[in-house]
This record gives structure tokens, C-alpha cells and sequence, in this order.
């Protein structure tokens, strides 16, 4: 007798509720397309259920004390660290990536929820004593209400920790929508954070597609939402929850470059370029996606092609492996498709990452580690983000025209430069436009002391995500004038100016 597929629940108020929906889709493990789990879409009423509560809940919790919701945090961390392993073995089997790489997404994760644990101080206001006669002014944060976010598939585990812990230790309630092609971890995450002392209402989970997503950007309580993914989803997310008057951060596509000067420690420098162009089999918003070898350091191609070539491919549990599958037929065919249209336009195929053979798992959705010399502008391999292993070589005779390259991309989420000289560092960290800079770090996500700060085309809104951007996100600054009489200060007359003396 075949064993019943389980069932995603949502959660609503404080329980894990089965949907009444009838429109399911199937969670797939991308190594075996094994059916793990069925997810629901979430129904209108299903939807207004989670916005009602976290609107009632909002009315105790944004009362709660400062250091009660730190104290949640603290808890909160020492939970998903108890269950790193367990955390990690789920979100390899629904999303692919590979064991230690599914820990780092989960540890990325719990930098923010630490951070969080450390609102005291990050929502502290300001003050200004005796401004005018008697008179103070101060500022206080204040949280905004219900609040949303909607994730992507390849972080299932950090970027939903990006989102909610800093929105509720700020004081708000919110409503998560994770991708629907691998929600499991993060229903595991929202179980932990239950466990660890948020009340019922304050977190609220649900799942679906575009319409839940039009159903946040629409819903009245929802003051704010929180979006990473892809440019066109994106787009939409921010123009029409903008429209209906919501605060709104949408972390989007990218096209990553990396310049390599031929001073740079060559060793070094090829094994960050192999890790950050191929490691979660290229699908990571920062992956590295385009390298410009400057001079010299164009006789490097050979080498960094034969590090590619070293990478192990097979399913993210067996032991050894670097890289896992795609998450899905679709991407890999279109991941495919994009390799072949980049032969026709003429880019040279110096390893070709199609059709590996993985021993035991034949009907993974696996690309092996590809490369191309030669890209130019014009070519699909390099205005599409490909999200696949796929790198594309580029060639420049200077700096200068190396930057201008990254420059005229539309994309500004990241960017890195190797090299030894000071000078040159220097140079291209002013002169680059792009978001997030490394200088020999080939992928230069910051830690929560910063805010994710992606620009140009691969964002919309001022605000980034975790770090002290996000708490402004999160909250409304109220400033606050007052002044206090005693009977010896009281004087006679009206005053009809603006002045406050």
C-alpha cells in the first residue's frame, strides 16, 4: 500500500490549519522527482483569516516590552541551531542544494534572528533637550501594523529569516508567503519560532500563487511587504502594492560580475570564482554570473575551467557533493536552452554542463558546471539571468573599460573585484555603480550589522532588507515636541506665531 503524501499546513492564529482549498501543487525533490508533500493554495477566506489575526493580534503584541521580544529571539536561535540538522536534511530534500550548503543558508538565516535579538538598541529614537524654551523634541519608533513577505524558492530557510523576525521585534505581526515549490523549512522555521514564544496571530503563514500574492498586495491591514525574487514578479509586487498605499522592499534579478587583475592571488582567486559561480548549482540572486579578465590574467581561462571541471555533481545528501540539481524540469530546460542559444549567437563553449551522468539518479534535474569565453553584450547568456551553473567570460584591457561593462548592465545587485593593489580597489569601490561591493569576496552578502543594499535594476524601494535599513522599513519615526509649565513659567497673552519662545 503506498504511503499517503503529507500535506503543508498553514498557520493561522497560533495552529497549524489544514486548507480547505482544492488547488494543490506538489513539492518535488529535484534529485529523484519523488513527490514529498502536496502545499495548498491558500483560499480568499484562508487569506483573510491570517490578516484578521495578525490585526488583532497587533494590538497586545506592539504593547509588548522591548526586552520580552528580544528574549523570544534569544530562544529563537538556540531552537534552530538545536535543529540545525534536521532543519538542513529538509530543505536539501525539497530545494536541492547540498547539505553544507543547506546549513549556510540556514546559518545566514540566524545571524538575522540574532541581530534581532538586539532590538533594544536598534529602535532606540533620538532626543534633543531644551530645543526652545523649555521645550524637547525625541523621536520613538513605533511599528506600523500587519506586515508581509514573500520569498523565493532558492533560500528557503535565510530569506524568510531575513524578513519576519525583524518585522515582529520591531512590533509588528506578519504574514509570510513562502514559495510554494519548497515551503516545508520554512513551515519547520515557523514551528520553532512558535515554539520559542510567539504569540498566536503575531506569525502567520500562508501558500499559494499569484493570487495570494495579489491578495497581500491588496489587502487593506497590510502595511508593508517584503518581496525577493525575480524582476518581473518583483515589479509587480512593488507597483501594486504601492498603489494600494503599502510600504514595499523587492529584492530582484541580477547579472553578478567579477574583475580579475592579473596581480591577484591566482589560486585563490580561481577557487572563488569556481565556488561563487557554481556552488547552489547558480541559483543564488548574488551568485557569480560573469567574469571580466583584465590583461594578462586572460590566460587564467584554462585554469579556471579545470577547477569547474573538479566539481562534484550528484544529489545534495551524498557525501562529496558541490553541486546539486536545479529545482525543477523547467528550470533545467530553460537553463538548457539558454546554453544552446549561447552557441548560436557565438560564444565559445569551453565546458559544456549538459547532460551530466549522476549514478542513481538519473531523473535529476542536474546541469553540470558550464563555461563560455567570448560573451558579449548583444548575446542571451549575458543579458539573462540565467540562474543556473553557467559562467560567462568576459575579456577587458584595463580596469577602466572593465567597469564600464558592469556599469552599463541594468542590474546593480553585486559585484567583486580581485586584485593586490590598494589602489585599484580603491578605484573601482567609488567608481562601480553597484549595491554591494567585494574586494577579493566573490560574494559580498553583508552580515546583519549592514543591510542588504542591492541597487539600479535589482531593486525597488529605498529600504533593504535585516540591518538597521530594515528597521526603519519596519517602523513609523514619530517626533515628538513638549513642553511642560509649572506656574512660575506661565506667561500672559497670546501668541499667534510659529515661534517657540
Amino acid at each position: 500500500m503506498a504511503t499517503a503524501v503529507p500535506t503543508v499546513k498553514l498557520l493561522i492564529n497560533g495552529a497549524l490549519v489544514e486548507s480547505r482549498t482544492e488547488h494543490w501543487s506538489d513539492v518535488v525533490n529535484p534529485a529523484t522527482q519523488e513527490v514529498i508533500a502536496r502545499v495548498p493554495h491558500a483560499t480568499p477566506d484562508e487569506m483573510a483569516q491570517a490578516a484578521a489575526a495578525a490585526k488583532a493580534a497587533f494590538q497586545t503584541w506592539r504593547k509588548t516590552p522591548i526586552g520580552a521580544r528580544a528574549r523570544i529571539f534569544l530562544k529563537y536561535q538556540a531552537l534552530i541551531r538545536e535543529h540545525m540538522a534536521e532543519l538542513a536534511a529538509l530543505l536539501t530534500a525539497e530545494q536541492g542544494k547540498t547539505l553544507a550548503d543547506a546549513e549556510g543558508d540556514i546559518f545566514r538565516g540566524l545571524e538575522v534572528v540574532e541581530h534581532a535579538a538586539n532590538i533594544g538598541q536598534l529602535q532606540m529614537g533620538e532626543l534633543a533637550s531644551n530645543v526652545a524654551g523649555g521645550v524637547d523634541t525625541y523621536t520613538v519608533h513605533q511599528p506600523l501594523g500587519v506586515c508581509a513577505g514573500i520569498t523565493p524558492f532558492n533560500f528557503p530557510a535565510m530569506i524568510p529569516l531575513w524578513m519576519f523576525p525583524m518585522a515582529i521585534a520591531c512590533g509588528n505581526t506578519f504574514i509570510l508567503k513562502p514559495s510554494e515549490q519548497d515551503p516545508m523549512v520554512t513551515m519547520r522555521l515557523a514551528e520553532l519560532a512558535l515554539q520559542a514564544g510567539i504569540p498566536p496571530g503575531v506569525l502567520n503563514v500562508v501558500h499559494g500563487g499569484a493570487d495570494v500574492v495579489n491578495a497581500i498586495c491588496d489587502h487593506p491591514d497590510i502595511k508593508a511587504v517584503s518581496f525577493v525574487g525575480s524582476t518581473t514578479v518583483g515589479t509587480h509586487v512593488y507597483q501594486r502594492a504601492s498603489l494600494a498605499g503599502k510600504r514595499a522592499q523587492c529584492m530582484m534579478g541580477a547579472k553578478n560580475h567579477a574583475i580579475v587583475l592579473p596581480d591577484a592571488h591566482r589560486e585563490q582567486t580561481l577557487n572563488n570564482l569556481a565556488g561563487a559561480a557554481f556552488g547552489a548549482a547558480g541559483q543564488r540572486c548574488m551568485a557569480l554570473s560573469v567574469v571580466i579578465l583584465v590583461g594578462e590574467a586572460q590566460q587564467w581561462l584554462p585554469e579556471l575551467v579545470k577547477k569547474a571541471q573538479t566539481l562534484k555533481i550528484s544529489a545534495g545528501a551524498e557525501p562529496g557533493a558541490d553541486i546539486g540539481p536545479l529545482i525543477s524540469r523547467k528550470a533545467k530546460a530553460r537553463v538548457q536552452q539558454l546554453i544552446g542559444q549561447g552557441i548560436e549567437e557565438g560564444a565559445k563553449l569551453e565546458l559544456d554542463g549538459r547532460g551530466p551522468v549522476v549514478p542513481g539518479y538519473e531523473n535529476g534535474n542536474f546541469v553540470g558546471p558550464t563555461v563560455f569565453s567570448g560573451v558579449t553584450r548583444e548575446m542571451a547568456v549575458y543579458k539573462e539571468e540565467i540562474f543556473g551553473p553557467v559562467l560567462c567570460v568576459m575579456h577587458a584591457a584595463s580596469l577602466k573599460e572593465a567597469i564600464a561593462i558592469i556599469n552599463a548592465n541594468p542590474n546593480g545587485n553585486g559585484t567583486a573585484l580581485f586584485t593586490q593593489s590598494g589602489a585599484a580597489a580603491r578605484t573601482f569601490e567609488e567608481d562601480v555603480d553597484a549595491g554591494q561591493v567585494g574586494i577579493n569576496v566573490p560574494i559580498p552578502v553583508p552580515v546583519p550589522l549592514f543591510s542588504f543594499t542591492g541597487s539600479r535594476g535589482s531593486k525597488l524601494g529605498d529600504l533593504g532588507p535585516y540591518g538597521k535599513q530594515v528597521v526603519a522599513f519596519y517602523t513609523q519615526t514619530k517626533t515628538i515636541t513638549a513642553r511642560w509649565f509649572d506656574d512660575a513659567a506661565v506667561t500672559a497673552g497670546v501668541n499667534t506665531t510659529i515661534s517657540l519662545k
